[in-house]
This record gives structure tokens, sequence and C-alpha cells, in this order.
């Protein structure tokens, strides 16, 4: 069964992804990062360029041919999804196929509007017999 992280609460959650990301990618893990909106997915991988002045964090589009090979893979839907080990979540509402990955991280933003559309997928997951984690962050 798919092992859930919720973190809250995060001041800036594409910024938080990117450390996410890039303490997956230190640890040679492979994480794919679901958005629906491209516009999240393109904000995200422009992040990830200037997220860290001393190292790069590699990461491609789940369609590349270089995403078998890749630690971090931006997806939209999940075709062509190169891995199911662990699913970052940037999404309003539960991925539809996260239960076909080991882990899936789920990042709550400070804001009341975030917090409920997270509360919806905590319901989610916990009305399914998920067991989740909850993880408080500082933003240091």
């Amino acid at each position: 069964m798919t092992r859930i992280d919720f973190y809250h609460y995060a001041e800036d959650k594409l910024r938080y992804a990117c450390r996410l990301a890039a303490t997956a990618a230190e640890r040679d893990s492979r994480l794919v990062v679901f958005s629906p909106d491209a516009r999240v997915l393109s904000a995200f991988d422009r992040l990830l360029w200037t997220f860290q002045s001393t190292r790069f964090v590699p990461h491609c589009r789940a369609a590349d041919a270089i995403a078998p090979e890749t630690p971090v893979v931006l997806a939209a839907d999940d075709s062509a999804l190169p891995h199911h080990d662990v699913l970052l979540n940037l999404g309003d509402e539960w991925p539809p196929f996260f239960a076909s990955f080991e882990r899936l991280l789920e990042i709550v933003g400070a804001d009341d509007e975030d917090k409920q559309r997270a509360r919806g997928r905590y319901a989610f997951y916990r009305k399914r017999g998920y067991e989740i984690n909850v993880n408080a962050i500082g933003e240091g």
C-alpha cells in the first residue's frame, strides 16, 4: 500500500517542492512531480534551475527520452511515467494514479484555501484506509 506523507505549512509550496526534489536527487531516489496544470509544472521547472546556486537538480519531462535515467521527472498525467517510486503531488486534487506509487508526498501551503484543499485530499486517502504521516516543516 502506498505510504503517504503530508508536509505542512509551507510558505512557498514550489520552493519546498524544490527542497524535496533536491533531497531525492542527492539520495539517488526517483521522484515524479505531478500537476495537471502546465503553468505549475513550468514554474517548478524554472525554479529548479535557480533553486540553488551551487548545484543542479537533474530533471526533465516524463515524455523526454532521458526520463528513465533522470532522478526528477515532471508529469501532467500518468502516461509515459518511467517509474512508480515516489510521487510528489502539486495538484489541487489527489492524483488518480497515486496508488501505483510506493510513496506519495503532499505539500500543504500556509494559506487557508490550500489548507482546505489539503484537508479534502487527506480525508480522501484516510477514507480509503491509507496510513498518513503528517510532518511539520520549517522554511529554513
